[in-house]
């Protein structure tokens, strides 16, 4: 009698995690106790620089999965490269990351924040974890734990278990979650406050395979203008600049989009003015 070959976990693991990649989602490994793997001696203490200094998704230029959740990446030659793959191999699970794949995941601990979640809560896609759910929605936004008894928010700046698709439609974020933070972090000002600027109507040809590949670079944006410590109108203009370079010229932009940049703008104390002057002179600067 001949018996199958037993398929190895790191196999499991690598084909789910490229099966996530294909999707735009950033994917990472976790080791035990579900945490990521440790950097590497280049990058302890963040001696390389991180991307930069991990506020932003990716890995640094270190070919190893270090500096956690900004490791995550849906790139499959990274993915499959030999560091990747002797990491795959010592894995328990996968983790990806939620603000680069454009969701916010309420990570909900025991049966008493989901009863909670159930009557507070618009219904959205769910998944099973180990004690709890996961409830998953569109949209992005800072992360935090703890923000109540059992529950934590994934988002910007974190990782999620990859637990399987769920059940049920996905619905947009709302702001009954966004107040779950706003008590230690005010959000910024909607993006219904900020100066009407119209967003380019180009007519270039769309390189973006999907709309996540969008939604990680407003996010990317939004994170760099809120995270900038000094020379905020300099730091607004470049943001502002690099995003009309990427997305401008093939129509992609909506009023929202910009909306969200004006907006996470204005939260850093920039004038709904200085928002379009830099808006305006990145595109002239651009040709746009």
């Amino acid at each position: 009698m001949t018996h199958p070959t037993p398929i190895r976990r790191d196999g499991r693991l690598l084909a789910t995690a490229l099966y996530l990649a294909a999707g735009m989602m950033p994917v990472l490994p976790l080791r035990a106790g579900k945490v990521p793997f440790g950097n590497c001696p280049d990058c302890t203490d963040n001696a390389c620089g991180g991307r930069p200094n991990m506020k932003t998704p990716g890995p640094c230029a270190c070919p190893r999965p270090c500096h956690a959740w900004a490791a995550a990446t849906a790139d499959p030659a990274a993915l499959t490269s030999p560091a990747w793959t002797r990491a795959w191999a010592q894995a328990e699970t996968v983790a990806y990351h939620p603000g680069g794949a454009g969701v916010t995941v309420v990570d909900l601990d025991d049966t008493d924040a989901v009863a909670w979640a159930r009557t507070a809560l618009p219904p959205t896609r769910t998944v099973t974890t180990t004690r709890g759910e996961h409830w998953i929605y569109r949209g992005t936004m800072r992360s935090a734990n703890h923000v109540r008894p059992g529950v934590d928010i994934k988002s910007l700046m974190s990782y999620a278990r990859w637990l399987g698709p769920g059940t049920g439609p996905m619905t947009t974020l709302p702001p009954t979650v966004l107040a779950l933070v706003e008590r230690e972090h005010p959000a910024p000002r909607p993006a219904s406050s900020v100066a009407a600027v119209p967003a380019p109507t180009g007519n270039g040809q769309c390189p973006h395979r999907s709309p996540a590949y969008l939604e990680r670079g407003i996010v990317m944006a939004e994170q760099c203008i809120t995270d900038a410590p000094s020379a905020v109108h300099n730091t607004v203009y470049r943001t502002f600049l690099a995003v009309l370079s990427a997305h401008g010229r093939c129509g992609c932009l909506t009023e929202a989009h910009v909306g969200r940049l004006f907006a996470a703008a204005q939260a850093k104390g920039e004038s709904p003015r200085h928002c379009a002057v830099a808006w305006s002179n990145a595109a002239t600067t651009l040709g746009l």
